[in-house]
């Protein structure tokens, strides 16, 4: 099963450096889409990706362990796989969360459907450790400075058309916002899961520093989601102690 998926992990990573100039496609998106309205869905080179069908069952994993991209084969509560399944969790609410955005019509789809493809590439990135592996996968999976960079760009765009935050608040702001809260508090999860891998040097600080952003990133966009929507946010308030 994760040799099929580190495969089609492979397929998205050269579509991306093939196509439209992927890094540029994604500067793109991430630099102002979301306020202006620019960006433009990448779905249709995603979907053309696989030429080949993969098996949805392989049985490799029965025992207990399964493959990385380096071929090296570890048990699957190895930290690495803790934190490709928190990645994968994580891409599961970005989709989401996508969902509730195309239904409010506001101009975040194209953005999250991005970074659901660059956590893909995080994927690739983190089933390679650099502690470990060698030869050219080390450098087909290198992952880029520039996706944080990108993201912080956007980052900037909505805080700047958001009223200040003077307070803490909840997860709310209607559907779009509450899911995309739920895409932050999902991040950090996985933040928190790929720390040992760069401590240990398995994986290297730029893809380490994308998800720390990509936290910040959903925390901007479901404010940006509430205010598109029109919903007000639940500000916290602290109980009434007797």
């Amino acid at each position: 099963m994760m040799q099929g998926r580190i495969a089609v992990c492979r397929l998205i990573r050269s579509t991306q450096t093939r196509s439209c100039g992927g890094h540029v496609r994604a500067a793109s998106l991430f630099r102002g889409g979301a306020a202006n309205g620019n960006a433009t869905s990448t779905s249709g080179s995603v979907r053309t990706l696989c030429t080949k069908r993969f098996k949805i069952y392989t049985k490799t994993g029965d025992a207990g362990t399964s493959a990385l991209f380096s071929g090296e084969r570890r048990d699957k509560d190895d930290p690495v796989f803790e934190a490709l399944g928190c990645t994968d969790e994580l891409s599961s609410f970005i989709g989401m969360a996508r969902e509730h955005s195309l239904d409010a019509g506001n101009t975040l789809p194209p953005q999250l459907e991005l970074a659901q493809g660059q956590l893909q590439e995080l994927g690739s990135h983190i089933a390679t450790p650099r502690d470990s592996s060698r030869g050219g996968k080390l450098a087909r999976t290198a992952f880029p400075e520039t996706y944080t960079t990108d993201l912080e760009s956007a980052i900037d765009t909505m805080d700047a058309a958001l009223p200040p935050l003077t307070t803490f608040i909840l997860a709310s702001g209607g559907k779009a916002s509450a899911s995309l809260h739920c895409c932050r508090s999902v991040a950090r999860r996985a933040e928190r899961a790929v720390v040992p891998l760069l401590q240990s040097g398995a994986i290297d600080r730029a893809a380490y520093t994308y998800i720390n952003r990509l936290s910040d990133y959903f925390f901007a966009a479901a404010r940006y989601a509430a205010l598109h929507d029109g919903n007000d946010e639940v500000i916290y308030s602290p109980p009434a102690r007797k």
